[in-house]
């Protein structure tokens, strides 16, 4: 029987960066989680000023490849998930005949097909009459909007064949702004993607999608440091470019040599449980990566004394 893995696709200054489920047991005390790219052709976010009205949705796409887009309004979330881990061949030929979530939705939106183009701008009216989207906790999401490459002929497995993007559309039962809930990437093999964000030390997102901010962190050091080469520098050494993120948090803050002091996030102190690598760590040298924590080299005490000027600064 085959099995499905569930996968996360983080965004980091528009590299597509991939990682699974398994676990690369590089440091025992904390784990590695094993990376690997993913190109991703399509971008949506939505512009600041829909996230006010319940009368329309302004969106900006931009896609490398030709695709089409189709919009649905109040969707079934539990149909659209089901359907969202089918085979791609039974999505594809489900666009193909017009049958995307077909008796799965309220009303259907506009379908748009274009060839590749940088970023265009485009408002969407919602239906009238309203949706019948029900009390919380509701089963239905207000709008779900496909991007999906057309005639992706003979494609490596691992290549992206459509975004799925979840709307939540403000109303007067649900006042949260207008935002997107969640996106899932689709790959050729079939497999299912949630796309996350990175978050900077400064409290951004390292993404594309500008419009999703998360809450900002409370913290009167959260300032970003950059270098002369124009590397964001570790939040707690300021020496070393920042080179790792952090899980369950996500926040992307400090380098090798501070994150192997470290059991809780700087940011946040949040536990650390696994990490990846955003860049490649060549800038410390490799006595210091494996130092012993008895006799540190020079650079290594300097680092511990910075460590621990910044986390008595938080007590």
């Amino acid at each position: 029987m085959d099995t499905q893995r569930n996968m996360t696709v983080f965004w980091l200054h528009g590299e597509e960066l991939m990682f699974g489920s398994s676990v690369h047991h590089v440091q025992p005390r904390i784990p590695q989680m094993k990376m690997m790219k993913v190109h991703i052709p399509f971008t949506f976010k939505l512009q600041e000023t829909s996230k006010s009205t319940y009368k329309d949705v302004q969106y900006t796409v931009s896609s490398q490849v030709p695709y089409t887009l189709q919009a649905f309004w109040g969707v079934s979330i539990r149909e659209l998930h089901l359907f969202l881990w089918r085979p791609w061949s039974v999505i594809d030929s489900a666009a193909r005949q017009n049958r995307l979530l077909h008796g799965h939705y309220q009303r259907i939106g506009p379908c748009i097909r274009d060839g590749a183009h940088s970023e265009w701008q485009q408002t969407m009216t919602l239906p009238t009459p309203s949706l019948d989207l029900g009390t919380p906790p509701r089963l239905c999401y207000p709008l779900v909007i496909f991007l999906i490459r057309d005639n992706p002929g003979t494609l490596h497995p691992d290549e992206t064949v459509a975004l799925i993007n979840v709307v939540h559309i403000k109303d007067s039962v649900c006042t949260l702004p207008t935002s997107i809930l969640a996106q899932y990437l689709k790959q050729a093999n079939g497999q299912l993607s949630c796309l996350k964000q990175l978050y900077l030390a400064t409290g951004n997102p390292l993404s594309y999608e500008e419009d999703d901010r998360p809450v900002p962190v409370d913290d009167p050091c959260s300032a970003s440091m950059w270098s002369s080469a124009g590397q964001q520098l570790c939040v707690v050494c300021q020496y070393f470019p920042l080179s790792r993120a952090l899980l369950p948090c996500r926040h992307t803050c400090v380098c090798a040599s501070c994150f192997a002091k470290l059991e809780s996030c700087p940011m946040c102190r949040s536990p650390i449980t696994s990490y990846f690598c955003i860049r490649s760590e060549e800038y410390l040298p490799e006595t210091d990566l494996h130092a012993s924590p008895s006799k540190p080299e020079p650079i290594t005490q300097w680092i511990q004394d910075r460590l621990t000027d910044f986390l008595g600064f938080h007590r």
